[in-house]
């Protein structure tokens, strides 16, 4: 392709895309600096009249107001349609350019690159200016790299007391290969929650919030946000924690050299309540000074292991030798490398759940997300390394202190005998040391299984394990300080609870929660206050766990799905590791203590049910999003493959509301019997030009769906553009459902001003009703006295000065009207009541069954009274009959419908309804007939249809006599429907069919009008397709 000519063109035309407004001011300003010459292509309609841009033309060699890719289209996206920043809209590309100041926009950023992407750190950049755009430039915020922001934060919080107190203790215990097994099984589980954590970190931007904001993300709010609370708050009660822990050490401490401050209660007490406010103080001097004293505890740390390696291969003194060290000697590895279960704790289990909080820990790196350089890097690497590391330094250590300290050792110098002698039993024997009395006694005090302090014994200098005690300690004390208010904060932004907003709020480069802090401070200095911890740990220790279970459920969940959003770049896990790990969490969970765990759910249930109860107004693209779809889309591809039967008979409805809020009686009423049981459609008709209605439909397509929500109405809203109402309904009548989920009855409203709408209307009208059958479907009309559409009076509400539309009672289409364009006014305007919203009492539901239509006139009736504001209702069944049978023609109903098993027991023969009906009826049918009469004077049909060209409503005289007995017979029923069901809640009648080509629309509608008219109760004119609904056989 040869690249045209580029001339200077001014920065502001340069961008990497073009505007509207850049067309439309070079439009206004005449031939722009770049004008094509004649033949050169341009995708638009006025090429003489566009500007050029510099990018666009170099990359593709002509004018256009396409954008190449770039991250600011991207940046900051919404869910599907939403408009995204900076790319043109499909209007703007598609639609004929017309100045339009609503859409106008100005370049983001000036792309003049040679491949059209964003130069490096562009994506920071934009950042920041959407956070606040316009302000000054700050100092960067502090931001921390895999290893000092994840890797040494886990591998601290990882390594705690355990480590250096009760380790060697469960290796004498469970022997050596046994403790190996427990330390793998535990990391295993930490591993699968780390491969997990790794794949939804890699999966789009992490922000700040940590295990909240990964949880929530992936699972939703209701999992996340019950998550979330218990996770910030296990944090808090776990600075407390470790405190106590640190506390009670320096206690010892001072009880050695007799220099207590007040009792060894109150001690913890004080020191504890000193450490966690100096602790506070780091924390709130930035995030900068907390990762100089984490480095620094991790320093003190790997001194006191080395200093503990040191020591095992110094030769042991005759002191340590007493307390059971010997150095390294295969002999002592060989009878450590077994079990020897001692005690209460003496199990396999037992010995596990007091290692498996050791292991814990793994997602102090992800708790501050907000605060690494690029957390899709960070927390992967960082974490699994901590993982692979503490894993390393446990089992090096249980082997190692397993060759060089035996089991049981007096600690006495006076317990050294001459090797070989007789009388001495044990290991020792052979190293010159007798233990036997203490070891049958069960009295020895030092020893791997008596001696807590073995690692400080073995040590070069055994100050320096203390010192990684209280480093251990304090830095983990100091993580959960930190970790607590950061997922606590991005909470409260989420706003999922109520009266914790207060502590969302950020201060300074980094948005430190410095609120959340305080409230962590308060509620650890509570628990510090107790002194006594050993109640709640359990409890605590379950919510880290119930976090390990949902983030692996998370991941699990999300690749199941099959979503095309789930793209982790980290492709090193396994969606069945994840599912097995999170089983495994739960089961940890009742092994460690079962009782904490039933409150950790019960906690976790009633949150998840508070969330369900208030339902959010956030959208977050969850996997719980992505399985409702497929849940869906599974069970409708299924249905297909399922034979229909009459048993699994339902009403799925096509229900012609227009706009629904303008008929709320017509959704209250299929609403009713559909909520729970079938399908149910609201279709809308919008007549007019598609250009013009299409924006209309996709703007308030949402806006109807929320108002349908809003009243708790189960049903689907679609809407079609088409020329005239009947198009349109023919459209719905094809092409509504999916599947077996397809509507089979079409309801619609009665067309109350018939008489004066437009003679075209009518025919439409009566015209729906004729293709319904065509197309197989039931017909149920439905008639009030006060009419159905509300329309005007909302508008009125809106516009005082609005006028009816053309068609305000047709039940169906709808035109444009003032003041019903906006999604969030339909959802939002205050909910009209109807008689279907109001329990109904004792009333009746009379059913006029007059023709076999399949049951549909008794099914749908039956299906309301099953309703609890219908269910105190009566209902009375009419059929006709003749009055010299009625006692054997009522049996016989009787008898068909109990075997429908329906419950109607009361059954009215009419055997009146053959009667002459009184004159004066007669004579107001005859009126209303006569203005649509041909008056042909029974010419024959051949005139007839000339006479009739133009306006095949009106009716011939010979329609009318030969139509005279059918006629009468809705007047007769008229008069009945106002002797017998005058109080009725509701009366539901079948209707006559007019004959297509036989019975002109007018007729027709003279029929229905007659039949219901002057009717207090609503009146459903129900016509099923002729086919069963109702069945008495099992099969």
């Amino acid at each position: 392709m040869a690249e045209l000519p580029i001339p200077d063109v001014p920065p502001a035309c340069c961008s990497g895309r073009f505007t509207i407004s850049t067309l439309l001011g070079m439009e206004e300003g005449g031939r722009g600096p770049y004008t094509p010459t004649e033949g050169s292509s341009c995708d638009s309609a006025q090429p003489t009249q566009l500007s050029s841009s510099t990018l666009c033309t170099r990359t593709f060699g002509y004018n256009t107001v396409d954008v190449v890719p770039a991250y600011e289209h991207y940046a900051n996206s919404k869910g599907v349609g939403d408009p995204r920043k900076g790319r043109p809209s499909l209007a703007d590309l598609h639609s004929i350019l017309k100045p339009d100041p609503s859409r106008l926009r100005t370049p983001v950023s000036d792309l003049q690159h040679s491949n059209g992407l964003p130069e490096a750190g562009l994506e920071a950049g934009l950042e920041e200016a959407e956070g606040e755009p316009g302000r000054d430039s700050e100092p960067e915020p502090v931001r921390f790299g895999w290893v000092k922001g994840v890797m040494i934060r886990c591998m601290l919080n990882i390594w705690g007391v355990i480590l250096y107190l009760r380790l060697p203790w469960i290796t004498a215990q469970a022997g050596i290969a046994l403790t190996w097994l427990i330390i793998l099984m535990s990391v295993t589980v930490t591993t699968i929650t780390g491969l997990s954590i790794s794949a939804i970190s890699t999966n789009g931007k992490v922000k700040s919030g940590g295990t909240y904001f990964l949880i929530s993300r992936s699972l939703g709010p209701e999992l996340g946000g019950s998550i979330g609370l218990i996770f910030a708050f296990a944090n808090a009660v776990a600075v407390a924690m470790h405190t106590v822990g640190f506390a009670e050490t320096v206690r010892d401490l001072l009880q050695e050299h007799n220099s207590l401050i007040v009792d060894p209660t109150n001690d913890i007490r004080i020191i504890g309540v000193i450490t966690v406010t100096v602790l506070l103080g780091i924390s709130l001097a930035g995030m900068e000074w907390e990762a100089k004293a984490q480095i620094l505890f991790f320093l003190v740390i790997l001194v006191s292991f080395i200093n503990y390696l040191v020591g095992t291969v110094i030769p042991a003194t005759a002191e340590k030798q007493a307390k059971g060290f010997f150095s390294y000697r295969a002999d002592i590895f060989a009878q450590n490398f077994v079990p020897n279960w001692r005690g209460p704790e003496g199990s396999f289990f037992g010995l596990f759940s007091i290692f498996f909080p050791s292991a814990t820990g793994i997602l102090a790196g992800a708790n501050i997300s907000g605060d690494l350089k690029d957390p899709a890097v960070a927390i992967p690497k960082g974490t699994l390394m901590a993982i692979f590391w503490t894993t390393m330094s446990y089992l090096v250590l249980s082997a190692t202190i397993g060759a060089c300290v035996v089991r049981d050792a007096s600690g006495s110098l006076n317990d050294s005998v001459a090797v070989g002698s007789p009388g001495c039993e044990g290991l020792a024997c052979s190293f010159g040391w007798n233990f036997t009395a203490c070891a049958q006694q069960q009295s020895c005090r030092y020893g791997l299984s008596n001696y807590y302090q073995s690692m400080s014994m073995v040590s070069g200098f055994g100050p320096l394990i203390t010192a990684g005690i209280f480093g251990a300690t304090l830095s983990s004390a100091l993580a959960c300080l930190v970790s607590a208010p950061k997922v606590f904060q991005c909470l409260c932004k989420d706003q999922l609870y109520p009266l914790i907003g207060f502590f969302g709020k950020g201060y300074g480069r980094n948005s430190e929660p410095i609120r959340g802090y305080m409230l962590t401070y308060v509620i650890a200095v509570g628990f510090i206050l107790i002194a006594e911890l050993n109640a709640i740990a359990p409890i605590i220790s379950n919510f880290f766990l119930c976090s390990y279970a949902l983030i692996n459920f998370s991941c699990f969940h999300a690749s199941i799905t099959n979503s095309p959003g789930w793209r982790p770049s980290f492709r090193y896990y396994s969606k069945w590791a994840a599912l097995f790990g999170a089983a495994v969490s739960v089961v940890i969970m009742f092994l460690l203590t079962w009782w904490a765990a039933l409150i950790a759910f019960g906690i976790v249930i009633f949150l998840l049910g508070y969330v369900l109860y208030k339902k959010p107004d956030v959208n977050w693209g969850s996997s719980m999003q992505a399985s409702s779809y497929n849940m869906a889309l599974n069970y409708s591809v299924g249905l297909s493959e399922v034979d229909e039967h009459i048993k699994n008979y339902r009403p799925q409805c096509l229900v012609l509301t227009g706009p629904p809020n303008f008929r709320p009686a017509l959704v209250d009423f299929v609403g009713t019997f559909t909520k729970n049981l079938s399908l149910m459609l609201c279709g809308n008709v919008l007549i007019g030009p598609r250009k013009q209605k299409m924006p209309e439909s996709r703007l308030m397509a949402d806006g109807h769906t929320k108002w349908l929500m809003k009243r708790k109405i189960k049903a689907f809203y679609t809407d079609v553009v088409a020329e005239d109402l009947r198009s349109g309904v023919q459209m719905l009548i094809q092409a509504a459902g999916l599947g077996k989920m397809r509507p089979n009855i079409l309801v619609l409203g009665y067309k109350r001003n018939w008489r004066t709408a437009s003679p075209e209307s009518l025919e439409d009208y009566v015209g729906i009703l004729h293709d319904a059958f065509d197309f197989k479907y039931g017909v149920c009309v439905m008639r009030m006295k006060e009419g159905l559409n509300v329309s005007r009076v909302l508008q009125a509400h809106v516009n005082p000065t609005f006028e009816a539309a053309e068609h305000p009672e047709n039940g169906t289409g709808s035109r444009a009207a003032p003041g019903t364009a906006d999604p969030t006014t339909l959802a939002s305007e205050q909910q009209a009541s109807t008689i279907f919203q109001s329990k109904q009492g004792k009333k009746t539901i009379d059913i006029y069954w007059l023709f076999d239509d399949g049951g549909l006139t008794l099914l749908i009736p039956y299906l309301l009274g099953r309703k609890k504001r219908w269910g105190k209702c009566k209902i009375r069944v009419f059929v006709g009959g003749q009055i010299n049978r009625m006692d054997e023609e009522r049996k016989a109903i009787v008898s068909l419908l109990s075997k429908f098993r329906l419950g109607f027991h009361e059954v009215h023969i009419l055997p009146d309804i053959n009667q002459k009906p009184r004159p004066e009826h007669i004579k107001r049918f005859d009126e209303l007939i006569a203005p649509f009469r041909l008056n042909d004077g029974f010419k024959d049909e051949a005139t007839v249809n000339e006479m009739r060209q133009g306006c095949p409503w009106k009716i011939s005289d010979e329609e009318v006599d030969k139509n005279r007995a059918k006629s009468l017979r809705q007047v007769r029923l008229n008069e009945i429907l106002r002797d017998y069901s005058r109080d009725a809640a509701l009366i539901a009648i079948t209707p006559p069919i007019g004959r297509k080509g036989r019975c002109p629309s007018s007729l027709y509608m003279a029929w229905l009008e007659t039949l219901s008219q002057d009717l207090r109760p609503p009146i459903i004119l129900t016509r099923g397709n002729q086919e069963n609904v109702l069945t008495f056989y099992c099969q």
